[in-house]
């Protein structure tokens, strides 16, 4: 229960800040001050661990949204069905990179 406490908090923080003085979703600002509190600690509290994994193995659930919006906007899809798929790729071809990129320069600065 702590940890999703500690969870909570950080949303909130982050969305206090968010609202007040930065540019970012409020859930992002959170969690990137909760992975700085993590990182200054140096280690994962035993309830905050165990709310993470439970969260994680229910993160399929976020995916039945997504899903229902296409089912009801499928002519809006098929309108501007071009312009999605566009930003899609493009999105993709940008991200994909940049998070590989990231993720080599963060394993490189770990060794």
């Amino acid at each position: 229960m702590t940890g999703l406490l500690w969870i909570l908090l950080y949303q909130w923080f982050g969305t206090l800040l968010s609202q007040l003085c930065l540019p970012l979703p409020g859930p992002i600002v959170g969690m990137l001050l909760l992975l700085g509190h993590l990182q200054v600690r140096g280690e994962i509290d035993a309830s905050l661990d165990k709310t993470a994994s439970c969260l994680l193995h229910h993160l399929p659930l976020l995916l039945i949204p997504p899903a229902v919006g296409i089912m009801t906007q499928l002519e809006a899809f098929l309108t501007h069905g071009g312009a999605i798929l566009a930003a899609l790729l493009g999105s993709l071809l940008i991200g994909l990179p940049l998070t590989g990129g990231l993720l080599q320069w963060l394993m490189g600065r770990r060794h």
